[in-house]
């Protein structure tokens, strides 16, 4: 019986990139079940622009509630065994859905799976998946089921506690899998990770598969500053604290969630250093909770400093840093 994959798209004024998206999912490989799209308090054309798709799509209307709210709105009204999510600014490569079908095909136990995925950057695609930034070892032990896919046949939710491949375009999973976990995190804290805790709760129930070849694109309009890498460190370590405090059954995960928590935190300070925004690094510094590391001790002094002295000794600690890591790097060269 042919898998039925019902489309799940949350739209907020996207009238200008909501088409390239659609046309994406219209033309799969393996035609969806059904394509649903939920209008989330859009103020543009958004809704006029979506006319021209009568008949091929459903549209619901919710009031301007989140991605979240949105994407659960959309997973009510489906219909299909398995439902996939695409963000209205995201692509599909036209093998993604039949990529999902065969998983299911090969695991029909399957709860969830994950497509890899490439950023797309002024309609350049990267060089580099999102896999392939993976640390080592992040994939050890998915079973290999050929044709490019693989299974992790073990809740996979640790391996997320180090590094997160996972993004809602590239997810697709069974309905009833996604109503008994309850569905997209609509209590985790606001921000740019909020998609991270749905990802979690995916990953400790499910047995997660995966579609080695990126037939995703998500869109990433520049490179990130350093000022949104401090921001999405410090959003990420709000998720753990969340899930931590909301699901009593990660307690078994207590200690490796709080040191995962602990390292974002660690890198968003580094990052506010380097920034010299020495307000931020004294507000991480107070989220650290045990003794930090003796390198960013001494930056946490520094930023206690009276502003002018602050500034030289910043400056100086950070020349120094960079003179031992090119002293560092000329050992490891054999120089």
């Amino acid at each position: 019986m042919t898998l039925r994959i019902s489309v799940v798209i949350p739209a907020h004024n996207r009238v200008h990139l909501l088409a390239e998206t659609l046309d994406s999912v219209l033309a799969q490989d393996h035609a969806p079940h059904e394509v649903i799209v939920v209008d989330d308090g859009s103020t543009d054309a958004t809704l006029s622009m979506l006319e021209a798709y009568a008949g091929r799509i459903t549209v619901g209307c919710i009031p301007h509630s989140g991605a979240m709210v949105a994407r659960n709105a959309g997973l009510r009204l489906a219909s299909g065994d398995v439902v996939a999510f695409c963000d209205s600014d995201d692509v599909w490569l036209p093998g993604h859905l039949q990529s999902m079908a065969r998983l299911w095909e090969a695991a029909p136990g399957l709860d969830a799976a994950y497509a890899n995925f490439r950023l797309v950057r002024d309609g350049v695609w990267a060089e580099r998946d999102k896999f392939s930034d993976a640390p080592p070892g992040f994939f050890a032990g998915a079973r290999l089921l050929g044709g490019g896919l693989a299974l992790f046949d073990e809740p996979p939710f640790p391996r997320l506690l180090r590094f997160t491949p996972f993004f809602p375009s590239a997810l697709a999973a069974r309905r009833d899998f996604l109503l008994r976990t309850g569905g997209w995190d609509e209590a985790a804290p606001p921000g740019a990770s909020r998609d991270f805790a749905t990802a979690l709760r995916v990953a400790e129930h499910g047995r997660i598969g995966l579609v080695l070849s990126a037939t995703v694109s998500i869109r990433q309009p520049a490179r990130l500053s350093p000022a949104q890498v401090q921001r999405m460190n410090l959003d990420d370590a709000a998720i753990l604290d969340h899930v931590l405090a909301t699901r009593p059954s990660l307690l078994p995960h207590a200690a490796a969630i709080r040191a995962s928590a602990r390292r974002r935190r660690l890198q968003a300070l580094e990052t506010a250093f380097v920034r010299q925004d020495f307000a931020a690094v004294r507000a991480i510094a107070a989220r650290l909770g045990a003794t930090p590391p003796l390198r960013v001790h001494a930056k946490i002094g520094v930023a206690a400093l009276p502003p002018g002295l602050r500034t030289v000794a910043a400056r100086t600690l950070l020349s120094l840093g960079t003179l031992r890591s090119q002293t560092l790097r000329r050992v490891a060269q054999g120089a």
